[in-house]
């Protein structure tokens, strides 16, 4: 932990405090820091301001007009929950650590505190929150390719198909399946195997618009991708970009199924529908080949 990396100009702290001296001397030891920071004097003020503006930390004092320290910070973690926050508090009001915590906060530091105590407390929230992150990564990331993991997959599709419902949005699904895969497997080995695997993920991102949709390994050598506002004719050009990159960088060929999301159909038809078209190119490339 001594030796991560942080950089503060990544971070943005929004400073509450209704003392305009302290406000000053906050605003200005943090800047010091590398932080981009704003600060104001009322918690209605910053409720405005983290609604129009993203921070990743909040600095409160607990004594503020209008509402209770407390209130306000479940009131941030529960609307902001990607809001750090750090409450501040003197020696004689009767604030409990336990408390402020179990409101939301994710750390508490009492006046007249030195810049040195509040860099370590933000450091550490930071290094928490990246191990989370990364964490959270790892958990819905398929190891040996790259891509989004099976179980991620199958929540992702809900989501989507929920959103396609709500928003009326177009959303179209590709599967893919490795041609023969096994046999080349069985041929060149496992770990020749692997390495086809992971150049597939790699190409996949490669060719998918990034930022807006998503690939995933569906199974063994099954790979699947949801567009996002996507009609048929999206699905198709990207697959045959897929394809295209597959001929020039493998020695291995896929078979692709789409299918677009139409009006009452459920996440598992979704699918269903995508695999019937898969496995139809799967039997005309057989038959065409006897």
């Amino acid at each position: 932990m001594e030796h991560e990396i942080i950089d503060y100009r990544r971070e943005s702290i929004l400073v509450v405090e209704d003392d305009q001296g302290l406000r000053k001397i906050f605003e200005d030891l943090l800047s010091f820091l590398g932080f981009s920071v704003r600060s104001t004097s009322t918690a209605e003020d910053a409720l405005n301001i983290l609604n129009s503006n993203t921070y990743t930390f909040l600095l409160t004092d607990m004594r503020l007009p209008e509402m209770d320290g407390l209130e306000f910070i479940e009131k941030v973690s529960q609307d902001f929950p990607d809001v750090s926050i750090i409450a501040m508090t003197g020696f004689t009001e009767g604030y409990k650590y336990v408390d402020v915590i179990n409101a939301g906060a994710q750390d508490f530091i009492k006046k007249p505190f030195d810049i040195g105590e509040l860099e370590a407390k933000v450091r550490r929230i930071i290094h928490e929150r990246n191990l989370r992150k990364e964490l959270n990564r790892l958990s819905i990331t398929d190891a040996l390719t790259g891509l989004y993991n099976q179980g991620y997959f199958h929540r992702r599709l809900k989501e989507e198909v929920l959103r396609a419902k709500r928003q009326k949005h177009p959303l179209a699904l590709i599967l893919l399946d490795l041609d023969n895969f096994k046999y080349y497997n069985d041929k060149h080995g496992h770990l020749a195997g692997d390495e086809i695997l992971r150049k597939v993920g790699i190409l996949i991102n490669n060719c998918i618009r990034e930022g807006v949709d998503s690939g995933f390994r569906y199974g063994g050598d099954e790979f699947a991708v949801i567009l996002i506002d996507a009609d048929l004719s999206i699905a198709r050009e990207i697959g045959k970009r897929i394809q295209e990159s597959f001929n020039n960088n493998l020695a291995i060929s896929a078979s692709l199924g789409y299918t677009i999301f139409s009006e009452g159909m459920s996440d598992k038809e979704f699918i269903a529908k995508a695999d019937e078209d898969l496995y139809e190119t799967k039997m005309r490339k057989q038959r065409a080949m006897h």
